[in-house]
């Protein structure tokens, strides 16, 4: 069961203490930007811990964060995971050290909003909440990548809670309760792609409680911007199709023939491409309407591949605990 905030309704005084787990890797350029809106935001400072968590990175991405931490408003408590190079396992690493009863989870490239702590944490003043997911954005973008993933709403929350196995959340801007991590385990350290889908199916299949959609508890995130940065996107979409098989028995996205990539490039080709380029020549369509066909064929068979030549790994099975 999904339902919508209405965060109208909550108490403005359920502030429960929160810790906050972000895992980074080669982060350095991500942190002035992160760390900024993270003191920005309207939670009650005393009441979050910041784990940041540094994934054996190459750069200074440790020493910027011991560094700020000695030197912040907020209370960052740096950590690091140099054993498995994983943002699963780093995120493991920032679950055990947290002392909070809810956890929450975004990514050194997101950019949570002001408001976002405190509407994600609203729906667990309802003791059945046990998996709270808020909205992803883009950032603003300029590119025609940007802008068709922007028109297609990829990054929102609203395709993966929507999904017809079960519904979950993504961990760019996710909060669970400790005690579910306590009854199923940790992320699945070794796994590579599709561990938010696995960690909240785990828990909602053991009916432990339910998980709520926050709309206004918001973070936005940049597009990709380039076609080898977009088919990498979509090739580990297709491989979290795959390895979510193995691990769930989901069933697998169904390919697109060689016959109608032809019959959709044809009718591209033939009628949508002369009718949207006479509506953008009179200002009533973009660029972004004349190519979103074969983009969109562009992203379909990345994911067909990375979905056709994944195999999930044997230890990628395996669950930590706490």
């Amino acid at each position: 069961m999904i339902s919508n905030t209405d965060e109208t309704t909550t108490p403005n005084a359920f502030f429960p203490k929160v810790s906050v787990v972000i895992p980074i890797y080669n982060g350095e350029s991500d942190l002035p930007e992160l760390i900024s809106c993270l003191q920005s935001l309207t939670y009650p400072a005393q009441q979050v811990e910041y784990l940041l968590v540094d994934n054996n990175s190459s750069d200074n991405t440790l020493s910027i964060l011991q560094g700020t931490a000695k030197n912040s408003s907020i209370t960052i408590i740096p950590k690091s995971e140099n054993n498995i190079q994983s943002s699963y396992a780093a995120r493991n690493t920032g679950i055990r050290a947290a002392t909070s009863e809810i956890i929450a989870f975004t990514d050194a490239d997101c950019r949570p909003q002001s408001g976002w702590l405190e509407s994600l944490i609203a729906p667990f003043v309802k003791p059945e909440v046990v998996i709270v997911a808020g909205e992803i954005a883009a950032l603003d973008g300029t590119t025609i990548l940007e802008k068709f993933a922007d028109r297609q709403e990829t990054l929102s929350q609203k395709h993966t809670l929507a999904h017809k196995f079960c519904p979950y959340g993504q961990t760019a801007n996710l909060a669970i309760r400790r005690e579910a991590f306590a009854k199923v385990g940790l992320f699945r350290p070794y796994l590579t792609t599709g561990g938010d889908a696995d960690i909240c199916w785990r828990i909602l299949r053991e009916n432990i409680g339910c998980i709520e959609f926050a709309p206004n508890a918001l973070v936005k995130h940049r597009h990709r911007t380039t076609l080898e940065e977009l088919e990498s996107q979509w090739r580990r979409y297709g491989r979290s199709n795959r390895y979510l098989h193995e691990l769930h028995g989901v069933d697998l996205m169904p390919d697109i023939k060689i016959n109608e990539y032809g019959y959709r490039i044809a009718r591209w080709l033939l009628k949508e491409l002369p009718t949207d380029s006479l509506r953008t020549f009179i200002g009533k369509a973009t660029l972004v309407d004349l190519l979103n066909t074969p983009i969109g064929l562009f992203t379909a068979r990345a994911r067909g591949l990375g979905q056709k030549s994944a195999k999930l790994p044997e230890n990628a099975k395996t669950i930590e605990w706490l």
